[in-house]
């Protein structure tokens, strides 16, 4: 179990880095794409929704698959789709193709993540999972660092389509790390399949936010974005239906009854909304607005994964210090005023300074992911834990969809307004202020917890022990 504990996040830590790296270095060669495919760059937000929806759909599966298969085939087999994803992302000469080569990563991350997860979260006890979960993401972090000056520099002065294929290297590494390393867990007796939940949410949520993601784009005939939309909302209504009936239903709806578990699920996905939107908005404004260069826009939004990197060191003192509850109300404000500041940014502002917000927002957003990961699963049950794995990141990465509609759907909206496709920097800053409100909404779902939530997983109530003795 030692050895466990010492090896499998850095297994982990492979896969966290190949998507990482790919989610950002996208996200910087996002204009560069869209002039190579002929298409307007907001609409290449369909590479970004494609992917997050592919998470969404096969996410809660991951769970089942891997009690089912084993840990270890499941988790190797997705970085095998994971990497062929990125092969055909590279050779695609149309948005249509993207999108598709986007949903076959999608495919891979939704199995290759969450199951690497699952199995740490298996494997330390409450007391060590927050120190856990921060150690985890170290090494992964290196993936949004490295990511947006290295997808910059290859599009700047190579090609874009490069930016798919250096995955293919760590993904074969993390196939042989596996192979050699990741322990087989399984469940004996795993109830069946409830296949009908997963089609009922699947078609309900993809249908949703693919429609929502349309409106207002040629893409589809008129209709066909309401249609989607309506789709979307029966099925989901239906599937709500199914999981009230069902013993083990594919996202157990029952978890939110304990308000940590609801905390981090319904204020975590108000605040994602806002963060998801930066890696769309904030490469295209430096480029399309600032007018500066793919490499130029890259080594500036690295600073803002440096900033979630130094956070990782002292995540675990903070909450012990002074507990989840005071620590996700005072950040969430924190986090999303500097998510507005990048609103102010103009063409003239000072690089240095850009660096200095990014990196400090950086910084603080990490703080709350990494208080709003660890006090979800403060007061799950064991057996549990894998429901709700799959349950909490379907509610991270369709929020995180979800912000790039809604950044994406004030640019459009102020592209109608002016009748122009071009994008001004006005446009930008209205986009960022709108995230940056939606994300501070997020505080008003942690003040209906209580002052001691989740203390024996932050360290709180030893704290709280020492001080009155």
């Amino acid at each position: 179990m030692a050895s466990y504990k010492r090896i499998i996040p850095l297994v982990v830590a492979s896969a966290l880095f190949m998507e990482n790296t790919d989610s950002t270095v996208i996200a910087t060669s996002l204009p560069a794409m869209a002039a190579d495919l002929g298409e307007d760059p907001v609409v290449l937000k369909l590479a970004f929704t494609t992917y997050l929806l592919a998470l969404t759909v096969f996410i809660p599966i991951s769970g089942w698959c891997a009690d089912r298969f084993g840990a270890r085939n499941v988790f190797r087999a997705a970085i095998a789709v994971f990497t062929l994803g990125s092969i055909a992302c590279g050779l695609s000469t149309s948005l249509e193709g993207l999108i598709a080569a986007r949903a076959l990563q999608g495919l891979g991350g939704a199995m290759m993540v969450p199951v690497g997860r699952l199995i740490i979260l298996r494997t330390v006890s409450k007391s060590e999972m927050v120190t856990a979960l921060a150690t985890l993401t170290i090494p992964a972090l290196l993936g949004p660092v490295l990511g947006p000056p290295l997808g910059g520099f290859i599009t700047t002065y190579f090609h874009w389509r490069w930016i798919f294929w250096i995955n293919v290297p760590f993904g074969v590494l993390g196939i042989v790390l596996a192979t050699i390393h990741m322990p087989d867990i399984r469940e004996e007796g795993v109830a069946p399949l409830d296949a009908l939940g997963f089609v009922l949410s699947g078609l309900g949520l993809s249908t949703l936010v693919f429609g929502a993601t349309i409106v207002g784009r040629d893409i589809l005939p008129v209709y066909g974005a309401p249609a989607l939309i309506a789709t979307g909302v029966v099925m989901t209504g239906l599937y709500i239906l199914h999981a009230r009936r069902r013993t083990k239903p594919i996202l157990d709806l029952n978890l939110l009854k304990f308000p940590t578990f609801r905390s981090g699920v319904i204020g975590g996905s108000l605040f994602r909304i806002g963060v998801g939107a930066i890696p769309f908005l904030l490469p295209l404004m430096l480029q399309l607005g600032f007018k500066l260069t793919p490499f130029q826009s890259g080594s500036l939004t690295c600073a803002a994964a440096l900033g979630a990197l130094a956070m990782k060191f002292s995540a675990a003192r903070i909450l012990k210090r002074f507990g989840f509850r005071s620590v996700l109300v005072f950040n969430a404000v924190v986090a999303a005023a500097f998510l507005a500041i990048q609103g102010l940014f103009t063409p003239e502002t000072p690089h240095l300074l850009i660096l200095a917000v990014l990196l400090a927002g950086g910084f603080f957003r990490s703080l709350q992911f990494t208080s709003l990961n660890a006090l979800a699963y403060s007061d799950i049950p064991p057996r549990d834990m894998g429901s709700a794995t799959s349950f909490y990141i379907v509610a991270q990465q369709l929020s995180l969809a979800a912000g790039v509609v809604c950044a994406a759907s004030v640019l459009e909206i102020a592209q109608h307004v002016r009748g122009d496709l071009t994008l001004t920097v006005a446009d930008f800053s209205f986009a960022f202020f709108t995230v940056a409100l939606i994300s501070a909404f997020s505080l008003f779902s942690h003040l209906q917890l209580a002052p001691d939530a989740g203390a024996e997983v932050s360290g709180r109530g030893v704290v709280k022990a020492q001080e009155t003795t």
